[in-house]
């Protein structure tokens, strides 16, 4: 199959059901309930939705939510835990007994499915997301239908997700996908509380459409980490790189992948961009702040220029060589992030100064530039 490297040949929602490779995405709330663990009806049903579609002949990648949800009521909690280690053990026990409901259930339409766990890193870095775009690829190739999960067992707080929703833009970006369609138990974006009387926003062509919304938090099961206002972030990563997306519930899975007017559409803004500029942008922990003279922002923001030591006026934080960073003009305001070539104990003494004073005085390691541009997102 052909994808596409730039944007998404898929425009509307009438062009879903031409859609050659499809990411949805399904989160705990939709699947799991603290008392009942996995709900086996629930599954089932959304189990029997996609695999109507690959039996059409399209590529659907699922990245599900649930595995800390399964595994709390095996370990007799009664809540998701806050602490990380016990986030971890439910996750270890409740991704064993998802994917075997998942097995089980698409087996019964003759579709073998596929488990691939994922960490922040293994997409950030080139090596292992070659090996992660590889693998996907092969699965699909074979005809499994890959079920994607982030690695909860293994995952720290300072490098994850913290939920499936932009775990999903990621997956979209890394197998090339023509759409990306988030699940849950709202069935919309709504321009306010839907209690409230607000109304459904059918369509959204770019942040403006954004700016004055109140969007809710986690689903009412309680068991998840995201909410609509995660849904509408990795929707609006994946437009930006130029994949269309579409926010709608679970119970409007089969109207969203035969293109019927439900849902929320996000229609792309952008073209694809590498994914560590994706993740910078959107999802790094910024560990510091360089703060640029007048000239240095110019160069930066205005020329796409690389950052270099001659143009910063001030360093803030303790960080490594690699870390993401802020870039602000003198006022505060950030111009852009970006992956700094230099810890933080170093700068200092090269604030002001040329890459050929610094090479000459300190080595030809100090010649390079503090954040080149291929490692520069602006804000």
């Amino acid at each position: 199959m052909s994808v596409s490297l730039r944007r998404s040949p898929i425009t509307s929602r009438a062009q879903v059901p031409t859609a050659g490779r499809i990411v949805v995405k399904v989160g705990s709330s939709s699947l799991t309930s603290i008392g009942g663990g996995i709900d086996e009806d629930a599954l089932t049903r959304l189990s029997y939705v996609l695999a109507a579609a690959k039996l059409t002949g399209q590529e659907i990648i699922l990245v599900s939510s649930g595995a800390i949800a399964a595994g709390l009521a095996p370990l007799g909690l009664t809540r998701r835990p806050k602490d990380l280690a016990s986030q971890q053990a439910a996750a270890g026990v409740g991704q064993g007994l998802l994917m075997a409901r998942y097995t089980r259930a698409f087996g019964e339409h003759g579709i073998v499915t596929g488990q691939v766990l994922l960490t922040a890193d293994d997409l950030i870095r080139r090596t292992q997301y070659q090996n992660a775009h590889r693998s996907l690829t092969r699965l699909l190739s074979l005809g499994v239908l890959p079920i994607v999960n982030e690695n909860d067992a293994v995952a720290t707080h300072e490098i994850r997700f913290g939920d499936n929703d932009r775990l999903a833009s990621l997956v979209a970006h890394l197998a090339h996908a023509d759409l990306m369609i988030l699940l849950s138990d709202v069935d919309a974006l709504y321009d306010g509380p839907p209690s409230q009387g607000a109304e459904r926003i059918p369509e959204v062509y770019g942040p403006a459409d954004l700016e004055a919304l109140t969007i809710g938090s986690t689903g009412r099961a309680g068991v998840g980490t995201g909410g609509m206002a995660t849904k509408v972030q990795a929707a609006s990563m994946a437009a930006a790189n130029g994949i269309p997306a579409m926010v709608t519930s679970t119970d409007y899975a089969a109207a969203a992948l035969g293109g019927d007017p439900v849902g929320t559409w996000f229609h792309p803004t952008g073209n694809r961009h590498p994914i560590r500029l994706m993740w910078l942008a959107h999802l790094a922990t910024i560990r510091g702040r360089l703060v640029l003279d007048d000239g240095a922002v110019k160069a930066v923001r205005d020329r796409r220029r690389s950052l270099l030591p001659a143009g910063i006026v001030d360093v803030k934080g303790t960080f490594a060589s690699g870390d993401p960073v802020e870039l602000t003009d003198r006022s505060g305001e950030v111009i852009a992030r970006g992956l700094v070539n230099y810890d933080s104990e170093e700068l200092p003494q090269m604030l002001g100064r040329t890459t050929f004073d610094l090479g000459e005085d300190l080595g030809q390691d100090y010649e390079r530039e503090v954040v080149h541009v291929n490692d520069l997102v602006l804000a």
